[in-house]
């Protein structure tokens, strides 16, 4: 915390603070109903109790889909990093006819609604004649993780000081070594940051998941369809619990680890 920075107005301070127990409050939710002691799902809770917890834990299809997700995931992030770091510095550091334009395709899946993208990409794999669950899922959830890495990593490009890096051309450094010496430890906050966004956002997809999984290749958002249309009981908050736990945890590591850089970052 900066001491020179003047004190938040009491009526600025008022509306980040409803902000933040509207955003938080239904993620409290499940919790809360994940703890109750009733059979049924149930707020306020009844009693307490962790045996949903142990119940979800022990259950061998939570067990499998989590495991998959979390494979998928890093698969994920991984080949987001592959191409969206290349991507990025070349619509960032390069200028060319129609880059605004393959800036604002490559950043759509933000805005247009994840389900229609995956309904389109069902539609492209079957005309392709490709029966490769797994491989629809790796793509598809490339495709609506990239935009997180290249906004990301963008923004951390324009805070890259252009004169350190004339510096060490100058000295006799190539293009790799300048990038790796000088360029990489200057964005790997964006890199990292936009791994996390990715990360998270394959983890907890359902949208995409549902048009291109199938019974071998089961996410876990998935699976908690499964569970609420069997028993909808609190272990399935107990799922919701541990997902929201588990985002919340990856968030705070990239807070932690960059703090008020991430902010400019993300900012561009």
């Amino acid at each position: 915390m900066n001491p020179e920075a003047p004190r938040i107005p009491f009526a600025l301070a008022l509306c980040c603070t409803l902000l933040s127990a509207a955003i938080l409050a239904p993620m409290m939710i499940p919790i809360a109903v994940s703890i109750s002691d009733s059979m049924f799902v149930s707020f306020p809770p009844r009693g307490f109790t962790l045996k949903w917890y142990g119940q979800v834990l022990a259950d061998r299809e939570f067990q499998t889909t989590f495991l998959f997700s979390f494979k998928l995931a890093l698969l994920v992030t991984a080949l987001t990093v592959l191409l969206g770091v290349p991507c990025a510095i070349g619509l960032t550091r390069f200028r060319f006819p129609g880059r605004s334009l393959i800036f604002a395709l490559i950043l759509s899946p933000i805005v247009f609604p994840v389900l229609v993208t995956g309904v389109a990409l069902l539609q492209f794999a079957s005309r392709l004649g490709s029966n490769d669950s797994f491989l629809q899922l790796l793509a598809g959830h490339t495709v609506i993780c990239l935009p997180y890495l290249v906004r990301t990593v963008s923004g951390a490009l324009l805070l890259v000081v252009p004169s350190t890096e004339d510096a060490a051309r100058t000295l006799g450094a190539g293009q790799f070594t300048t990038f790796r010496r000088i360029t990489l430890p200057q964005i790997r906050g964006g890199i990292l940051a936009g791994c996390v966004f990715a990360f998270i956002t394959s983890f907890d997809d359902y949208a995409m998941a549902m048009w291109l999984a199938d019974a071998r290749h089961f996410t876990l958002p998935l699976q908690i369809h499964v569970f609420i249309e069997r028993s909808f009981d609190p272990s399935v908050a107990a799922i919701s619990a541990l997902m929201v736990a588990f985002s919340l945890a990856l968030l705070l590591v990239v807070e932690r680890a960059l703090g008020l850089k991430m902010q400019r970052i993300v900012a561009g």
